[in-house]
């Protein structure tokens, strides 16, 4: 349904982004659509709509979205840069945090990310922009689980009024320690750190690439935790903690070492590593971000293929 006047009203409160007043509305990571449905219109509080356009051209937030949200599509927006020949990496911080405040976001911002929501790939868009923002520092970050189609499944306003925010003043406090880089996977392989493959069996094993992955196989010591294990097609919603605990034990993974996730280009392993870090709570979960595009960009770094 469209918006009344009353909700027009609310979302017009929401200009006022990055609100000194902000506090942290939530310490979840996923967040129902009631639950954002009741916090329209408080200050300090930044709804951003990662949707991407379609093949065929159309504008998936013009035609609607979540009242007050601004608009940064996953592929266009520059959530994800390419760096020394390998894509999909996080950016360089100035870039970054600059896009980020220009989405009116500043540091007491609590932010709310609004994915498709229409299948667990697309989903993951919105786990590699939650870990953008936990990388630099930002613990006030939700995803709306189902994204924008559990929205509208559930009933709740929608507007087609484009939001230009405010710029917010975002300053950036990055932890290191959630990302590895590629010497910290070297060790990885020498260690008892869990190395975790998102990606399909096929890949994992050898038998298909991607064109971004210059040989066929993976990581040494590397696990494969296909990342479609991760969500509940059912309900087309994040899987469940009892879910993801269950995936963790069945692969024998433990965080007493530390664990790594990894994929093609560091999409694919936001997904495990969220389900990992954010919804089974386990300690010293790290992306790597540059996966194995970047990974074989050296032919001297070793790669397996599974029998």
């Amino acid at each position: 349904m469209r918006l009344n006047i009353l909700a027009t009203a609310l979302v017009l409160g929401l200009a006022a982004v990055g609100s000194a007043h902000g506090e942290r509305l939530t310490d979840q990571p996923l967040v129902d659509a009631a639950w954002l449905n009741s916090q329209l219109g408080q200050p300090g509080l930044v709804i951003i709509d990662i949707r991407d356009k379609p093949k065929d051209g159309t504008a998936p937030y013009a035609a609607g979205h979540v009242p007050g949200a601004v608009e940064a599509q996953y592929s266009a927006y520059g959530w994800r840069a390419s760096i020394d020949g390998a894509p999909g990496m996080l950016p360089k911080l100035d870039d970054i945090t600059a896009k980020i405040a220009a989405l009116g976001v500043s540091n007491d911002t609590q932010v709310v990310i609004i994915p498709a929501g229409s299948d667990v790939s697309e989903f993951g868009g919105a786990t590699r922009v939650y870990w953008t923002f936990k990388v630099l520092g930002h613990d006030n970050v939700a995803i709306l689980d189902g994204g924008y189609k559990a929205w509208t499944a559930a009933g709740e306003p929608v507007s087609t009024d484009a939001v230009t925010p405010g710029a917010g003043s975002f300053t950036a406090a990055p932890r290191p320690e959630l990302r590895a880089a590629v010497a910290e996977v070297q060790e990885a392989i020498a260690s008892d750190v869990n190395l975790i493959d998102a990606r399909t069996v096929a890949q994992f094993i050898g038998k298909e690439k991607t064109a971004t992955v210059k040989e066929l196989g993976t990581i040494p010591t590397a696990v494969n935790l296909n990342f479609d294990s991760f969500w509940d097609k059912d309900n087309g919603r994040f899987a469940s903690k009892a879910t993801v605990d269950a995936l963790v034990k069945a692969a024998g993974v433990t965080d007493t070492n530390g664990i790594i996730t990894f994929c093609n280009t560091g999409h694919l392993a936001s997904i495990a590593w969220f389900g990992l870090s954010e919804v089974a709570g386990l300690k010293g979960v790290r992306l790597y971000d540059g996966s194995m595009s970047q990974w074989t960009l050296d032919p001297q770094r070793p790669v397996v293929v599974q029998n």
